[in-house]
């Protein structure tokens, strides 16, 4: 084994409902069975009842408003509600399973029918508890089946649906609850819990929590056990509950995803049934995701669902396709989700860039563990596959014999020991992603698929996929889905510009912000730069916001300076440029550094790929405070050399890097430098490192 254990796998999880969860189902049963005539109607009576709301205009502001929807020639499919698209799926998939979650070491599964029947339950508690129309329920915590139920049961009540990141501060989570009007709050454990004790009695329109992991600790008013929760709205009449799901229209707010914020407050970005229907529908096929009467499709769910790309991709196309779904251990990023892959083994695999990094540096760790023969024989095999992948060879027709041999022999064993040895699909979104752990990848014969998008256009308008695959491009445009290119310079890279069913409908109460990114026309600007080549390939070239505008008015594009930064050191983990208003450019440096398994805090201690690097050099660190400050000479040296063939490549002497400095500790998200997403935060590294940005511009 080329991984050591990280917990005692349990094998394939086991067909059939696990005792416990028929117990729970049983009073389920008793609700479905209740069903009045008007629950029952049939999916094509249902549609064919839909009409949209009126609506004069693209986009609103105002929750309660509807909007013009984007329906042409090339997108002409009908509108359909999330309930609508739900109750297709279970007439399609019902007696599949649907959830997969682990109690007391054991998988408990539920099927779709199982699981449409829960989020009713959910909704009829919603309404006993007084939630209102078009009023929120904000969920906070770790992906599970009760945040798929309260996700779904919201919407099907009348309410509007957002997540807020588990990792918010107390301030952030009453901005998004306020902004958003939470009737109600979903909280996963004592710990969020105590966050929103904390600004309860700042948040007026709050009437009720609950908390559906572990047990209460302490009786306070309108506080519900999940267990309660669900009890509540038994008696709730099921006409009451369809006259508001009939209500419904495809072309009204049902989710709110608030931006990260990386400037400025979190913009609540508001998404339509439709949005949401019609994306996960169509995005999901650019993917070439699998509807379940087909093969059922299997994924690991361990993403923040308040991030537009998780919820896409784990709850609402595995409503549509009829995937299942298994949710990870809330460590699972300490250490535990390539155990959760090992048993589950999925068919398809999505991570943000930091996630396939530190998968890649775990690899790499345990290659370097291996004895002599063995590490030759994996290096051996990882070349004969990068480089049969980069020819495209296997796409089509027979393998070569090589390929074949060091594939068998070698890489389906290291597969297997990341957990992605059934998975076919393997997905990058949320941020770009290195060519070096692209390349990486390869050499394992796992290619990337790169999703391109934004929480305004529901996730992804570009994808790659097997049929639209090319490096470095991030693939083509979602079929149905167009784009233009605006402000084109003279080498063909101008601003992505998005249309389609998919554009986001406004930014809740933000009508500057929202005129900001909507033209009059109506095309979505990305404020990315890129250019597309003669067979319809993306390529992203850099930020209009983080272009680097020098004093002497050239335009540098960031990120691909970075980038090669990166891959000339390998020690270093973070790169940040910084030069706009200023003479010439520097960079802010961080090193690889181990992380605390249990808290994740980052340590002192070199990561084994950076030791590594400065064995070669001769140097004896093993710390970063063992090379900070100057003390080490030899990474210096071997740091300075590498930045110098950099700017060898570079086209101008204002792109080359003049200065350079190495931080203490590496960027994170408890640190506030990354995103809940793994993105820097440039702005707030600006303010960060303020003092010693200015120490490296004083004459």
């Amino acid at each position: 084994m080329l991984f050591p254990d990280e917990g005692n796998a349990i094998g394939q999880p086991k067909d059939g409902v696990v005792s416990s969860t028929q117990k729970s189902m049983a009073r389920v049963h008793t609700d479905s069975d209740r069903l009045s005539s008007a629950g029952n109607k049939s999916t094509e009576e249902e549609f064919s009842g839909t009409s949209l709301a009126p609506a004069h205009s693209l986009w609103t502001t105002d929750v309660r408003s509807a909007v013009r929807l984007r329906i042409e020639d090339g997108c002409a499919e009908d509108a359909i509600t999330v309930h609508q698209m739900f109750k297709a799926s279970v007439e399609k998939y019902g007696n599949m399973y649907a959830l997969g979650s682990k109690k007391n070491n054991k998988w408990e599964k539920i099927t779709f029918s199982e699981y449409y029947q829960f989020c009713r339950r959910a909704a009829k508690s919603f309404i006993k508890l007084g939630l209102q129309r078009f009023h929120g329920v904000a969920i906070l915590g770790f992906n599970s089946a009760e945040w798929f139920f309260s996700a779904v049961g919201a919407i099907m009540a009348g309410g509007i649906m957002t997540g807020i990141y588990a990792t918010n501060s107390p301030e952030a989570c009453h901005y998004v609850a306020s902004d958003s009007k939470a009737d109600i709050l979903v909280v996963e454990n004592q710990k969020q819990l105590d966050k929103i004790l904390q600004i309860w009695d700042k948040l007026p329109h709050l009437k009720a929590v609950v908390q559906y992991s572990g047990q209460l600790q302490q009786k306070i008013s309108n506080l519900y056990s999940w267990e309660e929760f669900m009890e509540l709205g038994l008696d709730v009449p099921d006409k009451q509950l369809e006259d508001i799901i009939s209500s419904q229209k495809a072309n009204q707010c049902c989710v709110l995803i608030y931006t990260s914020g990386t400037t400025g407050k979190p913009k609540g970005v508001m998404l339509s049934h439709d949005n949401i229907t019609w994306t996960a529908n169509y995005a999901s096929r650019a993917g070439d995701m699998q509807p379940a009467d087909t093969k059922q499709e299997s994924l690991v769910s361990y993403l923040p669902l308040s991030h537009i790309a998780a919820q896409i991709y784990d709850l609402w196309a595995g409503i549509q396709w009829g995937e299942l779904v298994y949710f990870a251990q809330p460590d699972a990023l300490k250490g535990s989700l390539v155990t959760t892959l090992r048993e589950v083994c999925p068919t398809s695999h999505m991570g943000v860039p930091r996630v396939w990094e530190k998968m890649m540096e775990k690899i790499k760790q345990a290659i370097s563990q291996c004895g002599y023969m063995k590490k030759k024989l994996v290096m051996w095999a990882m070349s004969v596959s990068l480089d049969t992948n980069q020819k495209g060879v296997q796409k089509d027709g027979e393998k070569p014999f090589l390929f074949s041999v060091a594939d068998s022999l070698v890489l389906q064993k290291l597969r297997a020991e990341l957990g992605l040895s059934c998975c076919q699909k393997f997905f990058s979104g949320a941020a770009p992603i290195g060519s070096e752990t692209v390349q990486f990848f390869l050499s394992l014969n796992i290619g990337l698929y790169e999703a391109y998008g934004m929480s305004e256009s529901s996730g992804p308008h570009f994808m790659s996929g097997p049929k639209a695959y090319k490096l470095p491009s991030c693939g083509k445009v979602v079929p149905g889905c167009r784009y233009k290119m605006a402000d084109v310079d003279s080498e063909g890279t101008g601003e992505i510009c998005f249309w389609g069913r998919n554009i986001f409908m406004g930014y809740l109460n933000m009508e500057d912000k929202t005129r900001e990114a909507l033209d009059e026309d109506g095309w979505l600007h990305s404020g990315d730069l890129g250019k597309v080549d003669e067979e319809g390939f993306l390529y992203i070239t850099g930020r209009i916001k983080e272009l680097i505008i020098t004093a002497g008015g050239e335009n540098i594009p960031p990120v691909p300076i970075e980038e090669a930064v990166k891959k000339e050191l390998p020690i270093i983990s973070n790169a940040m440029l910084i030069g706009d208003k200023r003479k010439f450019l520097s960079i802010l440096l961080t090193l690889k550094c181990c992380s605390n398994m249990e808290t994740m805090e980052l340590t002192d201690d070199l990561s084994t790929e950076a030791v590594e690097f400065c064995k070669q050099l001769g140097s004896q660190a093993t710390k970063v405070s063992d090379i900070t400050g100057g003390s080490d000479k030899d990474v210096y040296r071997a740091i300075q050399e590498g930045i110098d063939r950099v700017n060898s490549a570079a086209t101008s002497n204002a792109q080359c890097i003049q200065k350079w400095t190495i931080l203490k500790k590496d960027f994170s998200v408890s640190g506030g430098e990354l995103g809940p997403t793994m993105k820097l935060r440039r702005p707030v590294v600006l303010e960060m490192y303020h003092k010693v940005i200015e120490s490296l511009y004083q004459e």
